[in-house]
């Protein structure tokens, strides 16, 4: 009986999560999986009932297990807190690094339903399928992050941005193996002219990349990686990349596929995977029945993928959601004029129809 533990969080994931438990129950049954769910406490709903953001019980729960489908963390409510209890700081960061999940995988493809429900030109986006591969556990956010004052009184503020050869190898590593099942080509993203890190990320790239000779390498800034996004963005096939570069990158690849609201992702790397919607735990609509649950829906989808090996029931998902959006059903972030308005629930329940339930 495959194992998954459950992490809601904070904010809207107590409303989307549901949603993708239920898509994943009845495509478990097709495909004779039978789930088990455990739930546990992350990030301000930790902190409320634990004082801790990442309590130990979380993490065994989440070692135990064979996947973790997380919702979204943190909100005005713990903002204050110091660094060490603020959710996103104090628990995301920990538990990625805690499960050895080096990797995220987020894939940023455009329905065609939704081709204008995105700020940029239909023409300009149509055809959109990208991955985008992001280092999880290395650069700025992990390095060593202290204060310190001069004599004049002046404060400066030290973020270290530290990379090895063995982190950079295995990312890249798994981009090209990502290419071969795709269209062949990635594109490492990086700041070689400016940053040190960077010219050690290229070199190792350019010697993995001898492994491969089927997969085409291009190199590009980061800075230009963002403009060619929004200029020609079907000329992507894989983006690999570090982690702050990656997480800015994948949020602005967002807006290709007409809302936040419709990415999942992966984390992978160690015995257990982690799969949660790229968006955030939204505090302004939380309990409204607002919020848009197709991103944790794909992200199930990828769960039955990496974690459980089952393409077809991915599959599934991904058309059931195709079918749903093809009808004109939109949650607001992703309304357009002349289509239909449905909340959270509605949206799941549609999902689960189109996958032959109800």
């Amino acid at each position: 009986m495959p194992r998954i533990a459950v992490l809601p969080g904070d904010g809207i994931g107590v409303e989307i999560v549901p949603q993708a438990i239920r898509v994943l129950d009845i495509v478990g049954r097709k495909y004779n999986l039978d789930f088990s769910y455990t739930e546990g406490l992350i990030g301000g709903a930790a902190v409320d009932a634990t004082g801790t953001p990442l309590p130990d019980e979380t993490i065994e729960l989440c070692e135990n297990s064979d996947a973790i489908l997380l919702g979204a963390v943190g909100g005005p409510k713990w903002d204050n807190l110091p660094v060490a209890q603020r959710p996103e700081a104090a628990a995301l960061l920990p538990l990625r690094k805690k499960l050895g999940l080096y990797a995220n995988i987020r894939p940023s493809i455009l329905y065609e339903p939704l081709v204008d429900a995105s700020t940029l030109k239909r023409e300009v986006i149509l055809g959109t399928d990208i991955v985008t591969i992001r280092e999880l556990t290395g650069g700025l956010y992990f390095g060593e992050k202290k204060r310190e004052k001069k004599e004049t009184g002046e404060e400066v503020a030290i973020d270290t941005l530290i990379y090895s050869t063995s982190e950079i190898e295995r990312i890249t590593r798994l981009a090209f193996e990502v290419a071969r099942n795709r269209r062949k080509k990635v594109t490492s993203v990086d700041k070689a002219n400016v940053l040190e890190s960077s010219r050690l990320w290229r070199e190792v790239t350019k010697q993995v990349h001898q492994d491969y000779p089927d997969v085409e390498l291009e190199h590009m800034y980061v800075d230009n990686a963002a403009m060619q996004l929004v200029r020609r963005p079907t000329q992507f096939d894989v983006i690999v990349t570090e982690n702050m570069f990656g997480d800015i990158l994948t949020d602005q690849a967002s807006m290709l596929t007409g809302s936040i609201g419709m990415l999942p992702s992966a984390s992978i790397g160690g015995k257990v995977a982690l799969y949660e919607p790229s968006h955030g735990s939204a505090p302004d609509i939380a309990g409204q029945d607002k919020a848009n649950p197709l991103a944790t829906i794909l992200s199930a989808a990828m769960m039955l993928e990496y974690s459980f090996k089952e393409l077809d029931g991915a599959r599934e998902i991904q058309e059931a959601v195709n079918k749903v959006l093809a009808k004109g059903y939109r949650t607001p972030d992703i309304m357009e004029e002349g289509k239909i308005l449905v909340g959270t629930r509605e949206m799941g329940d549609l999902v689960c129809q189109e996958l032959g339930d109800g």
